[in-house]
């Protein structure tokens, strides 16, 4: 039987690297989309070295047609994408009277619109059983004023995946936001690799206890 496979939009250096290196050590095969080839050729390379079959594009998860063409690419490759994680996310310095409605648009795009992208790629290839996954944040309850945009994000990630869930729920299909309390910085309880972990278990419970929101508090 082959590996399950878990695509990770946004693959960066935190949360992102962190989802990718605890699925693979769970057994899974790692898909791995960002915009920067050296960083996901960076991972990609360190996920091998730990013998976890990995493969990565480059694309910017705003491009509509790249952005499916890549994750079709990997769904044709593999069989199946068991495993959905987004990840992205834009931070603009600007608090609400200095943001313009084009930049909210803009960062709204990229941190909750290319969901729907990314979900509607992978729908194909997605067996009953299959997750979805996001990365959320506090600011989504708690807008932080110098980087307005940000919690318009996260409450407009967290208001799509639970109407993704709501959709797929009947075939099997769950999807949940971890919305993560916290700073997130290497060697505290909010360290990315303990946040991937937090979404492994929560994205094994079973139907009966899942949660299409799971609060880390670390």
């Amino acid at each position: 039987m082959s590996n399950p496979v878990i695509v990770v939009v946004g693959a960066g250096r935190g949360i992102g690297a962190a989802v990718a290196h605890r699925f693979g050590q769970a057994g899974y095969d790692v898909a791995l989309i960002a915009r920067s080839m050296q960083t996901l050729e960076e991972l990609g390379e360190d996920l091998q070295r730990e013998s976890i079959t990995a493969g990565w594009s480059a694309v910017d998860a705003t491009d509509a047609a790249a952005l499916t063409e890549a994750i079709e690419r990997f769904g044709r490759h593999s069989g199946a994408i068991n495993h959905l994680h987004f990840n992205p996310s834009a931070f603009t310095a600007k608090k609400p009277l200095e943001l313009s409605a084009d930049e909210l648009l803009t960062d709204l795009r990229l941190g909750a619109a290319s969901l729907l992208t990314a979900v509607q790629a992978a729908r194909s290839f997605m067996p009953q059983g299959s997750r979805i996954t996001a990365t959320g944040g506090a600011t989504a309850d708690r807008p932080w004023t110098a980087a307005a945009s940000l919690g318009a994000q996260k409450a407009a990630l967290r208001n799509l995946v639970t109407a993704v869930d709501n959709q797929l729920k009947p075939d099997g299909i769950r999807a949940m936001s971890l919305t993560v309390a916290g700073t997130v910085e290497e060697g505290t309880p909010f360290a990315p690799a303990r946040i991937a972990a937090a979404f492994l278990a929560a994205a094994l419970a079973p139907d009966d206890d899942w949660q299409t929101e799971v609060r880390y508090t670390g």
